[in-house]
């Protein structure tokens, strides 16, 4: 089965932040091992970070017009952070997978969906 692990950031730090910045270099390192050891899994296919939810731009068409607001269209805590791939013998081991992602130790989320295949 293949699933799409969706990181929620929560109120994880994020490279570049003051809260990040505060952390110490070997819990920064720490992170960044975590990510890369969940990349390198066997059945992972590694998405994109994305960037942070302010720079977001959300469209919604109403009467016909295309409306845009700057932001996401989710609060900044509930924001998407991320996504990656993972094809997996079955849900237990994609929730394994899901509890080893930082975020979900650091203030976030991870929501695990099923994909689709026809």
């Amino acid at each position: 089965m293949k699933y799409m692990l969706l990181i929620h950031q929560g109120t994880t730090p994020l490279p570049g932040s003051q809260e990040w910045e505060s952390l110490s270099g070997d819990e920064q390192g720490a992170v960044y091992g975590a990510y890369k050891a969940i990349n390198e899994t066997p059945g992972v296919t590694p998405g994109v970070r994305m960037g942070s939810p302010e720079m977001a731009t959300t469209v919604r068409v109403h009467d016909g017009k295309t409306l845009t607001t700057d932001g996401p269209f989710a609060e900044t805590k509930e924001a998407l952070g991320g996504y990656f791939f993972f094809e997996a013998e079955d849900l237990d081991a994609a929730i394994d997978l899901a509890s080893r992602v930082p975020a979900a130790r650091m203030g976030g989320a991870i929501e695990v969906r099923p994909l689709v295949e026809r």
